[in-house]
This record gives C-alpha cells, structure tokens and sequence, in this order.
C-alpha cells in the first residue's frame, strides 16, 4: 500500500456560479521525507464525456464547430474550434455512456445506439477536477433523427460537420483541429484502423 503524502487538506471556496474555484492549502511530503506547506486554486468542474463518431463505409467522422470563448481569449482568432461531440455529466445521468448518447443527440442530431468507451483521462490534471470519458460509434445516415445543432436554451450555435477522416487526420497535423480530446480521438481511431 502507498503512503500518503499530502494530509491537513483546508479547502475554501472563491466562487461558486457554473463551476467551483477553490483555495486548497495543504501539507505535502517531499519524496526526501520534509513536508511543505502548499496553496492551489483548483476548478471544480465536474466529469465530461467525448465521443467520436465514424462512419467505416464512407470513411468519415462527424465533428461539431462552435464558438468558444477561453480559446478566443488565447490566440484563436474567431474562437471557433473543431471537436468532437462532448459534455458535462449532470446529476442523475445514470451512466456516462447514456449521458454521451444525449449530448450526442444534442448536438449532432444522430441517436447512436451503442458507444464503446475506450478511454478516462484528465484534461489538465495541473489546475482542474474534470475527467473526460471518452467513446467512438459507428453511425450511418438512418440515425439522423433530429437536426442538432445544441440547445437553444443554452444559447448553444453548433455547426455539424462530416469530413474525410484523412482530411480530419491533416488537420490535426496542420492546426486546423486544436483541441486535446478531439486530436486524442483521432489518434485512438488512426491506432486502431477504426477507419
């Protein structure tokens, strides 16, 4: 069993809108055996899910582009990204899978019947809580049921896009596609000979 090396954990809330930002101060044990004393801020934001969604016979993926703020704010000159489907998990969503069908639906209009999940990891572990669950389906154009594009009462203007998954391959390689989640999907699918 692996010793603890952080006791003494005080955390204090900063804020508390859409997300959670604490100050946590804590004990930490060097690997030398000194404990320090730290202080993060950490934001709470909860678990997400990601599902990349391919089609084997016409060899595409379908990807969403919508307006996002934080990367506007860091150099992406309109603030529109190319990603994958993705989500918060709210409360009483009894799986993440279940939660992704409906983001998925949301947001592209497709109803995928089954998900495999094929990953869990952290975004940016450095500064914030949430996991990301991520997922690849098989979709085909019977599973257009709706017209997707968000909620409108999230205000939610998302663009859906099907693209040759070796066009979306060189736009990871080209910085036409610069999210994490988006890229790792993309590399999962390449790895695998999804497509």
């Amino acid at each position: 069993m692996t010793k603890k090396r952080i006791k003494n954990i005080n955390r204090t809330i900063l804020s508390d809108k859409y997300f959670t930002l604490s100050q946590v101060k804590f004990n930490y044990q060097l690997k030398d055996g000194t404990w320090v004393e730290n202080k993060w801020e950490v934001l709470e934001r909860g678990n997400a899910a990601a599902a990349l969604l391919y089609n084997t016979k016409k060899q595409t993926v379908i990807l969403v582009k919508q307006f996002r703020l934080p990367a506007y704010m860091n150099g992406v000159e309109d603030g529109f990204l190319l990603e994958v489907p993705a989500g918060i998990l709210e409360d009483g969503d009894t799986s993440t899978e279940e939660a992704m069908k409906r983001e998925v639906l949301e947001e592209t209009g497709y109803e995928i019947p089954k998900l495999k999940k094929v990953y869990s990891a952290f975004a940016t572990p450095g500064g914030s809580t949430e996991r990301f669950s991520c997922f690849v389906g098989e979709y085909t154009g019977d599973m257009k049921i709706n017209k997707g594009g968000g909620l409108d009462a999230e205000n939610e203007d998302i663009e859906i896009l099907e693209i040759p998954f070796t066009e979306a391959v060189e736009m990871m390689a080209n910085g036409g596609i610069i999210d994490a989640k988006t890229i790792m999907l993309l590399q999962h699918a390449q790895l695998n000979k999804l497509l």
